[in-house]
């Protein structure tokens, strides 16, 4: 059996040719799952009960193709099957349908986007450019990528809140964070924060959307700005920089850290979450070496880093006390995912220089 890591990917050690064959052969799921979201099945079945019959003119495709489809869909565990019978699961019936309140339509969008966007890696790997880097990035898709990523945040943030001490903070910056998910799920855990979510204007517009529907909104502001390049306005206790990491260059985000730094207030704390490389050769856990693909087909100059690395960078800036917060397992984001810096308590206060006035 092959080594797990702890949110159950396979690590892949292949050293025989039927270990190559079956890694390879690993996408037959996959697509098979994706159609089942193409067809928008799972929405249709619903809370009914279905033959392969009525769905597939429901579904106006062929009978034979929706039988085989529906029975690896029941292999797989996301239908149930009795008999010529086919319902949903529970996940089925759920996240996977469009009419429940539960439905993660914007992630699952953009894992459907991504099977195309794969299949063109080799374009990446000959150009060291992302896909479609001549297409300007909208806001119609910065949208839809913000609800994505609280489709994939909304039930991990409040589990990481509650893990994640604050203190005695009283204002805190999600640096771009996109829907405020995580913002939100902090000012939800502490009645008396403030806190401040820093993206683009499409993403910020999201956050509003999603702030509305809470009582904690309130207590929620808004900095459109591009962190990237420009210095952070305001002074913060904590700054919490999650899933960003990976986006910039090395030199990009040693550029942000310095500028992070000069935005938390003395003993203020910059908090990252993000794929963490942890081996000596950078090579595991291996979910974050293959989030690293993403990052060339997606980004110009992003990657995944280590820890030792980020704390090199972290530590340039000016940061003091890097260390990896411990996170329940089964409740992180990614293995060892965590890390945290502090800035000092005192700064130290710039000398300035005087010289004499010529002539005096």
């Amino acid at each position: 059996m092959l080594p797990r890591n702890r949110k159950g990917i396979v690590n892949p050690r292949i050293t025989t040719f039927d270990e190559f064959r079956d890694a390879i052969s690993a996408y037959r799921l996959p697509r098979v799952l994706l159609a089942a979201l193409e067809l928008d099945l799972f929405t249709t079945v619903g809370d009914r009960s279905w033959t392969v019959a009525d769905l597939s003119k429901e579904l106006k495709v062929s009978e034979r193709g929706l039988g085989i489809l529906c029975r690896n869909l029941a292999a797989a565990g996301v239908l149930q099957k009795k008999g010529p019978i086919y319902k949903n699961s529970r996940l089925g019936a759920t996240a996977l349908n469009g009419n429940h309140r539960t439905y993660r339509g914007g992630y699952l969008n953009l894992i459907r986007t991504h099977w195309a966007d794969w299949v063109r890696l080799l374009e990446s790997v000959r150009s060291g450019l992302p896909i479609d880097h001549d297409i300007p990035d909208g806001p119609d898709y910065r949208r839809q990528f913000t609800w994505a990523m609280h489709h994939r945040t909304r039930e991990i943030a409040p589990a990481i809140a509650a893990q994640v001490r604050l203190g005695r903070a009283r204002t805190l910056l999600d640096l771009g964070g996109g829907p405020g998910t995580y913002a939100m799920a902090f000012l939800e855990k502490h009645p008396t924060l403030r806190a401040t979510v820093c993206d683009r204007e499409a993403a910020l517009g999201v956050a509003k959307e999603i702030a509305g529907t809470h009582r904690a909104g309130r207590r929620l502001s808004y900095l459109p700005l591009d962190f990237s390049k420009e210095p952070i306005p305001g002074i913060y206790d904590v700054i919490w920089y999650s899933n960003v990491l990976h986006i910039y260059s090395p030199e990009d985000n040693q550029a942000i850290f310095r500028r992070a730094f000069s935005a938390l207030a003395p003993s203020g704390r910059l908090i990252i979450q993000d794929a963490f490389l942890h081996d000596r050769e950078g090579l595991h856990p291996a979910e974050a070496s293959l989030f690293a693909v993403s990052m060339l087909l997606f980004t110009e100059g992003g990657n995944t880093y280590s820890v030792s690395e980020t704390a090199t960078w972290l530590k340039a800036a000016g940061f003091m006390g890097v260390k990896i917060l411990p996170i329940k397992e089964e409740t992180e984001d990614w293995e060892d995912g965590i890390l945290e810096a502090s800035a000092p308590g005192r700064r130290p206060k710039a000398i300035v220089r005087r010289t004499q006035p010529k002539g005096s």
